[in-house]
């Protein structure tokens, strides 16, 4: 078996179960009633002739659609248990499955704090192509999900296109992403096939994926879910994420936010296998709790953590990947506040063997701003969260009996061959954290100070196409809509 170092993806997570047994057997059997009694409005007309003819009861007036067990059984029976979402490289291939995990950005935040003057302002394509060639470095975040919004594409349909070009341009990482058209959409589809150079090429490795939505509480608008069924039926990975808030869109405790998670994301792996069986669903979370003070959404409390992890024991349960949250932060500033909110939630998420954790690098703001030093600060958080995830190792070599019985008491380790053979491996060796002695330590050295100085270097060095100089021609003639970040705003 070959030995997993830190920074690897995938790996099998501690278990971290906020849920006991009988716990998530009444989760998941609440879950079907409520899709069976309540249902979920749906206003794709594909969605719900395909949920019809699969039988579910649907109302052609006010478009709810009651869903019989059986038919969510045999959704979930149909769904592949383990879904790969592949790199162009073939060094970063992410496997969804039991409770394997994986780190990558998110949010599509509208703001950045800008690199050079630290002041917040709005995201640009420039963001975009920054965020990935930073992703693109930093070896703890696995995958990237575009996580910001290109301000000055005004028009719709070229959003998608836009934001998945310039991703792929710039990482060879795995670019999962929402889209926010169904043109923009199947633009990106067909670019991906160019790049691919297929249509089966792309389904047997499929570098892309996308994010759709469930709406809470459910229901299954029109947009999110022709996109949804147009991509069921391309055969390509699709998350059908929803985000139920405690007190607004769900009931306020933990528990009704969980089935609420679990009944919504469940309707949509229905329609994911009722349009293609076998298609490639993965649920998604994404809910939090809210400020009891305005009732605002929040991104760093505990509790989302605890729900997320929730929502990771109900995947294992149903055998479905999951695309879930975590190390996300309310603060304004990579401040103290940032660093515990995301620390603390990407180590329960991480340990709940979530499948993908997305959000869990560079968010902050209530999901509103992407800051380039937290992507560097959570890179580090990221790396002990593996650390924690490896555990430790007890075998005939890392447990050294003979050699403490010949070295005796009083003797040291220092110099033997066992020592030189681990010492690279077995510790997490950070990259920001100053470990120096007081009297040692150079004025400003601290942790924000090398994340600032991380993040120049990353800047600094030379931007290289991930594409072929000829492909990458091909595509932007293809696609004229796709526009160059120097070009002037129209």
């Amino acid at each position: 078996m070959k030995k997993l170092k830190h920074q690897m993806p995938g790996i099998p997570a501690s278990p971290y179960r906020p849920l006991d047994e009988d716990g998530v057997r009444r989760i998941a059997d609440a879950a079907l009633e409520v899709l069976a009694k309540s249902g979920m409005a749906v206003y794709s007309d594909t969605a719900l002739e395909a949920l019809r003819a699969a039988g579910a009861q649907a109302d052609a007036e006010s478009r709810v659609v009651r869903f019989p067990r059986s038919l969510v059984e045999d959704a979930i029976d149909s769904n592949p248990s383990s879904i790969t979402l592949f790199s162009r490289d073939g060094e970063h291939d992410l496997v969804l499955e039991r409770d394997r995990v994986h780190y990558a950005t998110g949010g599509t935040a509208i703001y950045v704090l800008d690199p050079d003057t630290g002041q917040r302002r709005p995201s640009t394509l420039e963001d975009v192509i920054l965020n990935a060639r930073t992703v693109d470095a930093l070896e703890h975040i696995h995958g990237f999900t575009v996580n910001v919004f290109p301000n000055e594409i005004d028009q719709k349909d070229h959003i998608d296109i836009n934001r998945f070009f310039h991703a792929l341009d710039n990482t060879s990482k795995h670019v999962m992403g929402g889209i926010y058209s169904l043109k923009g959409c199947q633009d990106v589809v067909r670019m991906a096939r160019m790049i691919a150079g297929s249509d089966a090429a792309l389904r047997e490795e499929p570098f892309v994926s996308f994010i759709t939505l469930i709406i809470s509480p459910l229901k299954i608008d029109k947009d999110y879910g022709e996109m949804t069924c147009y991509l069921a039926r391309e055969k390509l990975p699709v998350v059908v994420p929803t985000e139920p808030i405690c007190g607004t869109t769900s009931p306020i405790t933990l528990a009704g936010n969980v089935l609420t998670h679990v009944a919504e994301t469940l309707g949509g792996i229905a329609v994911i296998q009722c349009v293609h069986r076998g298609a490639p669903g993965i649920c998604g979370s994404v809910g939090s709790i809210t400020n009891l003070q305005t009732m605002d959404h929040l991104g760093g409390p505990i509790e989302r953590a605890m729900i997320n992890a929730a929502v990771a024991q109900m995947a294992q349960h149903f055998e479905i990947p999951l695309y879930s949250t975590g190390g996300t932060t309310d603060s304004k500033e990579v401040d103290i506040q940032a660093a515990y909110e995301s620390a603390m939630s990407s180590l329960l998420v991480a340990m709940s063997g979530a499948n993908y954790i997305h959000d869990i690098a560079g968010l902050m703001e209530s999901d509103l701003t992407v800051s380039y030093e937290k992507l560097a600060m959570d890179n580090e958080i990221l790396g002990m969260c593996q650390r924690v995830l490896r555990g430790v190792e007890v075998n005939d070599d890392t447990l050294p009996t003979e050699l403490m019985i010949e070295k005796g008491p009083g003797k040291d380790f220092m110099t033997e061959e066992h020592t030189l053979r681990h010492m690279r491996e077995e510790f997490f060796v950070p990259r920001l954290a100053n470990r120096q002695k007081r009297g040692s330590m150079s004025p400003g050295d601290d942790a924000l100070a090398r994340a600032k100085a991380l993040v120049k270097q990353i800047r600094s060095t030379p931007a290289a196409s991930r594409l072929p100089a000829d492909l990458r021609d091909k595509v932007l003639n293809s696609f004229p809509e796709i526009r160059s970040p120097q070009k002037p705003v129209a």
